[in-house]
């Protein structure tokens, strides 16, 4: 990693690159502050704007939206109680009511801080074990590959909101639209119904944009914008935040990174779970567990280190195995093979270069917001009381216009617009975007992966006899049944104990 460090540091110091570097971060706070928005649909919205640049200018420019939109997310979470993002939902439970104390300060330091330690030091790690995990996929085949492509999407039906068969309709959702163009492998024609539009298969844009960003949109209009809640601008001034309360949290930290670190290696995971899981395990872990939910400081510490440090753990298999660890990432693996880097083991032997400026621009991005966030604290309230009735049209056309410049055609504006009513029906009925997402984009992989699979073996059994591929496939049959297990589980527990 280090021997890459001159390149990479050559690349952000260009005049170019560092001005879209700092206007994506400010963009990526602005988009995680504001609640309904995220990093995630900063990085969509922008994306096509990439597509003229150069393969290392993209790259800083998207990285800046993400990690500005990850940090950023906890400033709704403590001066309104509004979660920017699902990211940082845990952080309303202690921030929100730390800053009705008068101690808005320190609950935005805890937050800023979290987020730079998270996101530095994972980056950091994620960029000196990428390379080791890329060395093991070499030993992987077809088999192995197809199976972690399912390990990912059923990971993401096994916590998905509310009902897991709903999760299951999302994921069928995203796999036939991936398959509309010409098949891998054998080239035959599917469901392009004569139109040259869809010979090439449906643009990930087009399809993403509509049913995940312009359906949010429209959905959030038609019912309406809540009033703002009143931010106090009392208590902002000054840092807040001390070297003993660093210490004091000191365990609290470490443990909230590895659980990060660790849920954001894990295939289609990422910061929604880990901010949770982070805080649970602060509390039982805690002597004074009752003061969680009143203002406690480790329960702002917990989630925002835990989210930030799920980034450079999602970075690991989005690089090394061209499997992304989130929603995110599974955005960033397509914007990345427009330019020609297709993620996977191979890439550190092709680009590595490019591979370790992600790593690095992470880390200098995090540094970047920490200063960002520590210098302006005292106008996040303005931020929050953007008017959204002027901020929604804007992104709309923002939505419209990336559309357009995927294509170069209105067609694509139109089929955005059908997508769009698939995402709002999709909305109503309550299904999950996050599963669609992962299923749309890995589809491709695992359906190339498993024809060749078909092709040595011409049976599925192999996909059982192989050791890492039985594993993986155990794997993803119990992440499929668990919702059906966990209740039997329960129930036969408490009668042993009897």
């Amino acid at each position: 990693m280090l021997a890459y460090l001159p390149y990479s540091l050559s690349q952000i110091i260009v005049p170019f690159n560092f001005i879209l570097m700092f206007f994506g971060t400010v963009i990526g706070i602005i988009f995680g502050a504001i609640p309904g928005l995220s990093g995630t649909m900063a990085v969509m919205l922008f994306m096509p704007l990439t597509y003229t640049m150069d393969s290392s200018t993209a790259v800083i420019f998207l990285l800046s939206l993400w990690i500005g939109g990850c940090s950023g997310a906890f400033i709704g979470s403590v001066l309104l109680g509004i979660p920017g993002s699902a990211s940082a939902v845990a952080t309303c439970w202690d921030g929100h009511p730390m800053a009705k104390k008068g101690l808005a300060s320190k609950a935005l330091a805890i937050g800023m801080t979290a987020s730079f330690f998270g996101t530095f030091f994972s980056a950091i790690i994620g960029g000196l074990l990428a390379e080791k995990v890329a060395d093991f996929a070499f030993a992987m085949g077809p088999w192995e590959y197809t199976a972690l492509c399912l390990v990912a999407m059923t990971m993401v039906l096994a916590i998905s909101k509310g009902n897991m068969f709903k999760g299951l309709a999302a994921t069928c959702i995203g796999f036939l639209l991936a398959s509309v163009g010409y098949s891998p492998i054998d080239a035959e024609p599917r469901f392009i119904f004569d139109n040259m539009y869809l010979m090439g298969g449906l643009g990930m844009i087009v399809v993403l944009t509509g049913i995940f960003a312009v359906a949010h949109i429209l959905v959030t209009f038609g019912k309406g914008f809540d009033p703002v809640p009143e931010v106090s601008k009392e208590g902002l001034r000054g840092f807040g935040l001390t070297g003993k309360d660093i210490r004091e949290e000191l365990s609290n930290i470490i443990r909230s990174f590895l659980i990060g670190l660790g849920i954001g290696f894990l295939p289609g995971m990422g910061s929604g779970l880990s901010n949770l899981v982070a805080y649970s395990s602060a509390k039982n872990a805690s002597k004074h567990p009752e003061e969680y939910g009143n203002g406690a400081a480790g329960g702002i510490w917990a989630p925002e280190i835990a989210n930030n440090a799920a980034i450079g753990g999602a970075m690991i298999p989005m690089a090394a195995l061209g499997i992304p660890g989130d929603s995110t990432t599974a955005l960033l693996i397509g914007a990345l093979t427009i330019h020609g880097l297709e993620m996977g083991p191979m890439v550190f032997k092709n680009s590595g270069n490019v591979v370790y400026l992600m790593f690095i621009t992470v880390a200098i991005v995090a540094l970047l917001v920490f200063l960002i966030q520590a210098v302006c604290k005292r106008w996040f309230p303005y931020i929050l009381k953007v008017p959204s009735w002027y901020m929604y049209p804007a992104l709309l056309i923002i939505c419209l216009a990336s559309a357009y410049v995927d294509s170069g055609n209105l067609y694509k504006c139109g089929m955005m617009m059908v997508f769009t009513a698939v995402g709002i029906l999709m909305s109503l009925g309550g299904l999950p975007s996050s599963p669609l997402i992962l299923a749309f984009i890995l589809s491709p992989i695992m359906e190339k992966n498993m024809l060749r699979a078909f092709q040595n073996t011409g049976t599925w059994t192999t996909f059982f006899t192989r050791p890492v591929s039985c594993v993986l496939m155990i794997i993803a049959i119990f992440c499929i049944f668990s919702p059906l297990l966990t209740p039997l589980i329960k129930k036969i527990l408490p009668s042993k104990k009897a």
